[in-house]
């Protein structure tokens, strides 16, 4: 069954916005890659940006898929999501993340792009949370976005050096980080 123009053309974005950024993909070359005509793109989409926040809502959905099932498979640990970052850092086709990506390329603060790129590392954090509170933690929203930002910090610098040590030192400050969190937790039930 053929792929419909508006799937092609989320398709397609993906992975050229990815791998490339937002602005250095023309709509030409989105045509081109897709095979949808112009008058098609418009049937679908009334700019460039309405394609990006498409994109970026199906990146958001598998990635966050991704993320929950890897991290089940590698132990369900607020540590395992690390173990996850190495696997995705070791793909070949790793580019880092595609909201932060997305975030250093819009000027405006208001942008539904940022609104997005906000939510999304939410609903990280949220998961982060779960993981604590399952691992034995508090659920700390202020601990579980210090891990996002570890996550975060590693996603990017893997991108530089395309190498999966920044997230395995993640992992290790994350240890480090949870074990103080639990020391002091246990200093605080002592007294």
């Amino acid at each position: 069954m053929p792929v419909k123009a508006r799937e092609r053309l989320i398709q397609s974005a993906e992975r050229l916005f990815y791998a490339d950024g937002i602005r250095a993909v023309g709509l030409e070359r989105l045509l081109t890659d897709s095979g949808v005509g112009r008058a098609s793109f418009y049937r679908h989409f009334s700019s460039k940006e309405e394609l990006v926040v498409a994109f970026l809502g199906a990146y958001e959905r598998a990635y966050r898929d991704w993320l929950v099932e890897r991290t089940e498979a590698l132990g369900g640990t607020p540590l395992a999501v690390f173990d996850a970052l190495v696997d995705h850092a070791e793909n070949s086709d790793f580019r880092g993340c595609a909201f932060i990506n997305a975030v250093a390329e819009v000027a405006e603060p208001a942008d539904e792009i940022r609104r997005m790129a906000s939510e999304h590392k939410d609903a990280v954090v949220g998961f982060l949370r779960e993981l604590l509170v399952r691992s034995g933690h508090p659920d700390d929203p202020d601990l579980a976005r210090q891990l996002l930002l570890l996550m975060d910090g590693a996603t990017v610098t893997e991108l530089h050096e395309r190498s999966s040590r920044p997230a395995r030192q993640a992992r290790e400050m994350a240890r480090a980080l949870l074990a103080g969190a639990g020391a002091g937790r246990a200093a605080s039930e002592r007294d």
